[in-house]
């Protein structure tokens, strides 16, 4: 009888313990999944005392600025809270216009994060399916098998877009005053036929075109531009009132004071030009701000489902130096218990990181005007705000900037 009393006691501390288990998970689970009927309040996100900076990080970015000439702005935020923001140097240098907290950056690369975004919104509305091939929407598409998650992931094996529209604008003497348009590029390839890199999925090709393509899919799957899609289902849900879309083929003179330096020389500004006319890879304008409140906006669950956000930072190619990836639209650094989803962009004189810690939930924006390695003696701000490194020269080999084009 002891023995049996003494048997039911330890299945019934066992059930506890099973029970206490389950429900700690339970509540992690929970926990851990945005509540979206809480109201969003851009706002409150904005709110920040420059009498409160980070001393650390502003002694570094003063430090960046002067010795490894950075010229932009930065934003840093742990839990949802800007910890530190600032604008340095010159939003145009020709005619000494100072940069400010709000200048709008063209974001170059940064733009297939919003891309990305609007692919998969439409996805969850049934509008479109990651596996269906680039000919459903373009019938003479002339390559087989380009699917959109091949696009998403760089496994299309396109060649880029930038330098076969170049070429050609260049060999047929063309009017380069006036951007090209999607439908424009896409209707190029078409007729030339511009021979690929690769079969479709057989490896990783960091490319341009992928999202240029995906850009043009979300144009003919609405029936609306690509600039106002995104402003009704991104920007204006997310409060992001300073970002825009502005192309070449739309705007004779691109709205914004924010000048692109190149060659790490003031004496190099880049003015925008008929290749800044298709949008999708390129082709958004905004500020750290607004980023960030992207960045909050995602986390909230106001632009996508966790499920489908999950889906984006999943690593879909080979790991790159133990650590980095691509998935959806984000590149993907991950090391046991962490995970970073980011972009870079680097396009006519532009050059940009935005990072998002998902662990620790650590937001880190800098946009640069000027085309430098400056973004690459970031360690220190890393270690400041709890950030694992995210530098591929800082595990092993030597960095691999030309994919951040």
């Amino acid at each position: 009888m002891i023995l049996y009393k003494n048997i039911l006691t330890i299945s019934f501390l066992l059930l506890c313990l099973a029970s206490c288990s389950q429900d700690k998970k339970d509540k992690s689970q929970v926990s851990s999944t945005p509540d979206i009927n809480k109201p969003f309040n851009s706002q409150q996100y904005l709110q920040y005392d420059p009498k409160k900076a980070d001393k650390k990080i502003d002694d570094f970015m003063k430090h960046l600025h002067q010795v490894a000439n950075f010229n932009g702005d930065v934003l840093v935020a742990k839990k949802g809270k800007i910890i530190y923001e600032g604008a340095f140097g010159w939003a145009d240098y020709p005619n000494q216009h100072a940069l400010d907290i709000n200048s709008k950056f063209q974001l170059a690369s940064v733009t297939k994060t919003i891309t990305s975004t609007a692919i998969l919104q439409l996805m969850e509305k049934g509008k479109l399916k990651l596996n269906q091939d680039v000919r459903d929407f373009f019938p003479n598409f002339p390559y087989e098998g380009v699917t959109i998650r091949l696009l998403l992931t760089h496994r299309s094996g396109m060649m880029n877009y930038v330098y076969f529209v170049d070429d050609v604008y260049r060999a047929e003497h063309r009017d380069q005053r006036k951007g090209i348009t999607n439908q424009q590029t896409m209707d190029m390839i078409a007729q030339y036929k511009p021979a690929r890199f690769n079969k479709p999925d057989k490896s990783f090709l960091y490319n341009n075109s992928n999202f240029m393509v995906l850009g043009s899919i979300i144009e003919k799957v609405t029936g609306m531009s690509y600039a106002e899609y995104v402003k009704q289902n991104i920007f204006t849900p997310a409060g992001m009132a300073n970002t825009a879309v502005y192309s070449k083929a739309v705007y004779d003179k691109i709205p914004t004071f924010v000048l692109g330096h190149d060659r790490n020389s003031w004496k190099y500004s880049v003015a925008p030009n008929f290749l800044d006319g298709p949008v999708g890879a390129y082709g958004v304008y905004s500020t750290v701000a607004d980023l960030f409140l992207f960045d909050r906006a995602l986390r909230a669950g106001r632009l996508l489902k966790p499920a489908t956000q999950d889906s984006a930072y999943t690593d879909r190619n080979p790991m790159i130096r133990g650590h980095f990836n691509y998935g959806y639209g984000w590149r993907l650094f991950e090391a046991p218990g962490e995970k970073v989803v980011y972009h870079t962009g680097w396009w006519h004189g532009f050059r940009h990181i935005f990072l998002r810690d998902m662990k620790n939930d650590v937001t880190i924006v800098l946009l640069g005007n000027m085309a430098n390695g400056s973004l690459l003696h970031l360690d220190d701000l890393f270690k400041m705000t709890g950030m694992p490194i995210v530098r591929k020269s800082a595990y092993t080999g030597n960095g691999e900037t030309e994919e951040d084009q």
